[in-house]
């Protein structure tokens, strides 16, 4: 099964989102996933075993339990194949983070020049005139 195809089913990735927290007994999946998803054990068992068999989740006897956990090679193995689309979002991306360290400067920047604005005028724009554009209207 391709890495996109065991990841497009929701129960799967949340199974997966839980495993990434920790080893977890597969009672412990199952009853969680049962809970969030009304589905019954015998299909959170048949996502587990999807998981184990496309490498994505790997599983250990102790004694009497079973315990998962996430194998994190099929997911770098995507991640190499998301690098080539990343050019896509990640200006997007570092032109938001850009925007609001500028909102959190400028909030920062107010606030530390007290109430009424910067130019301690009181109309909180700077300009003096209540408009922030730095016209006058009537």
């Amino acid at each position: 099964m391709h890495a996109f195809d065991v990841l497009g089913d929701p129960v799967r990735r949340r199974i997966l989102e839980l495993l990434a927290e920790g080893e977890m007994t597969s009672g412990a999946v199952s009853e969680r996933i049962r809970a969030e998803f009304g589905i019954s054990q015998p299909a959170v068992s048949q996502h587990l075993k999807v998981l184990r068999e496309s490498g994505f989740a790997t599983v250990r006897a102790q004694g009497t339990r079973r315990l998962y956990a996430v194998d994190s090679a099929p997911l770098r193995e995507v991640d190499a194949w998301l690098d080539r689309f990343r050019r896509f979002w990640t200006p997007h991306l570092d032109a938001l983070g850009t925007e609001l360290a500028r909102g959190r400067r400028e909030r920062r920047l107010r606030r530390s020049a007290g109430p009424g604005g910067s130019d301690g005028r009181g109309d909180g724009h700077g300009d003096g005139t209540g408009h922030g554009d730095g016209t006058e209207r009537a």
